[in-house]
């Protein structure tokens, strides 16, 4: 009854700084009759809202530009200048409480603003991962250092990937982080579910339904 499609993607420009678009687009396989738009045939956009964000090395945004070229009300546009708040505001922790503080609620589109949260994702996908197929020895050597210098100015350890303990995987106490980054394990701090635990039990109950919904399809 209802299809979202979210597309984002990152691209380093030629002078040292990166961009990040997405879109998202809503779109429905039976028409509708709308109060402004008025008959909009099966399959036609409900949203096409573009976001590009730019940033540089340290994940600040430098530039934002909004785009809706289908949205229900004309209104819906209005909002868009108040997405430029956002430069200066860094991609990291509370990256989603700066968003919300700026277009949350009747500051900004709902769809817009959801769209910035998987963007962000998306940026550290970027520019994490260049370097190995891309960048030159010296390129890697001065981003090294950057990124050396940042951590140092914000009182880290600057030999602790950024990354350590945002995820399930890359906890400190799970076996990825003791087989890549052996100093920066630790020891677990609770024993695993055993059998006949309340945990293990709604886990278990909880994977037998979703097993039996995937049969039912």
């Amino acid at each position: 009854m209802h299809n979202r499609r979210v597309e984002c993607e990152g691209y380093r420009r030629t002078d040292g700084l990166w961009e990040i678009e997405g879109r998202i687009v809503d779109t429905k396989p039976f028409a509708v009759e709308e109060t402004y738009r008025g008959h909009r045939p099966a399959g036609a956009d409900v949203h096409n809202i573009a976001i590009r964000l730019t940033i540089d090395e340290d994940f600040v945004v430098r530039d934002i530009e909004v785009l809706m070229p289908e949205v229900p009300y004309p209104t819906c546009t209005g909002a868009i200048p108040n997405y430029r708040k956002l430069i200066g505001a860094r991609i990291g922790a509370g990256w989603r409480k700066a968003v919300n503080a700026v277009v949350g609620s009747t500051s900004g589109c709902t769809h817009a603003r959801e769209l910035l949260f998987p963007m962000a994702t998306v940026a550290f996908q970027t520019l994490y991962g260049w370097e190995d197929a891309m960048a030159s020895p010296e390129e890697r050597a001065e981003r090294a250092a950057h990124n050396i210098a940042g951590r140092k100015g914000q009182g880290a350890d600057p030999d602790r990937p950024q990354f350590l303990d945002g995820c399930y995987s890359w906890s400190s106490e799970r076996e990825v982080v003791a087989r890549l980054y052996p100093r920066f394990a630790r020891p677990t701090s609770s024993p695993p579910a055993v059998e006949g635990d309340s945990t293990a039990t709604r886990s278990r109950s909880a994977l037998s339904s979703a097993e039996q919904y995937s049969a039912k399809r």
